[in-house]
């Protein structure tokens, strides 16, 4: 049998330093999700940082922009792992601007993954379709 003093210590041990799940994803009241800082040193080049982000969505948009023949460069970090945002960096040729390459990969991504949904969507339906004529 565990005493009462034992399981509490043990319950407080698994969470002491572990910060809320809540800050992973949840935006701040007054924070913005988005925010664009133009490079200036290099022209057509600048930083974008992404608020409660990981590696998840920023090496899908760093793909996305290497499929644009105006994005010389496009990279993206996290600070640190507590950190919870990205920082994106685009640097277009002459033809684009950084604004105009990570909007293009924007609207392309949505349109993937609503492309993929609806496909998704067909296939369960298949499926269920399927199942209820063999006698499932």
């Amino acid at each position: 049998r565990v005493c009462p003093q034992h399981s509490e210590r043990a319950k407080r041990r698994g969470t002491m330093n572990q910060p809320s799940r809540a800050e992973k994803f949840v935006l701040p009241e007054g924070v913005r999700k988005l925010t664009f800082t133009r490079d200036t040193k290099v022209s057509n080049a600048g930083t974008f940082i992404v608020q409660k982000e990981d590696h998840t969505l920023g090496n899908t948009v760093r793909m996305q922009l290497h499929r644009d023949p105006n994005v010389v460069f496009a990279g993206y970090q996290v600070p640190h792992p507590s950190d919870n945002r990205i920082v994106i960096k685009v640097h277009t040729n002459k033809d684009s601007s950084p604004m105009q390459a990570m909007t293009e990969a924007v609207d392309h991504l949505r349109t993937e993954v609503s492309d993929l949904s609806q496909k998704f969507s067909d296939e369960v339906r298949a499926f269920k379709h399927q199942q209820g004529n063999d006698g499932y």
